[in-house]
């Protein structure tokens, strides 16, 4: 399965969100590209500990189970999933300076070091997880305009 810290899916991501641009449109859903560039950012900064985010109940109920059925293959994540709520942007800003940061922070992945990363709805994850599921969630949102 592919993961944000093997070296090769990482230079894939990384090609894909370069060419991302002002004229990127989503195929489903109602972000813009600056409010998915941001929720991408947010998401990395979630990732390397930089921004906490509390546990949801539902996620103590039921993440781990849906975390198992999310992982247990290669199949992309569905269009239109629902996003924790502190991921949710609604304000709009400039275009590259978020691509700036997203590309900087997957150029980290590499050097990844969170032992303790806890996901707001799936709970504790371990690097393998985390690197599954933050490839599934990059390539969901680059699928989602058209990349």
């Amino acid at each position: 399965m592919k993961s944000i810290f093997d070296v090769s899916d990482n230079d894939e991501l990384l090609r894909r969100i370069n060419t991302l641009n002002e004229k990127s449109t989503a195929q489903w859903g109602k972000m813009t590209i600056y409010q998915m560039l941001k929720h991408c950012t947010l998401w990395e900064e979630m990732i390397t500990g930089e921004k906490k985010f509390k546990r949801m109940l539902l996620g103590m109920i039921f993440g781990r189970m849906a975390l198992n059925r999310m992982l247990r293959d290669d199949r992309p994540m569905p269009q239109n999933a629902p996003t924790v709520p502190g991921f949710a942007v609604r304000d709009d800003g400039d275009i590259q300076t978020e691509k700036a940061k997203w590309i900087n922070y997957a150029k980290r992945h590499l050097d990844f070091s969170n032992d303790s990363f806890v996901h707001p709805f799936f709970g504790r994850m371990s690097k393998g997880e985390l690197g599954q599921l933050a490839y599934k969630h990059t390539d969901h949102h680059l699928r989602q305009f058209n990349c």
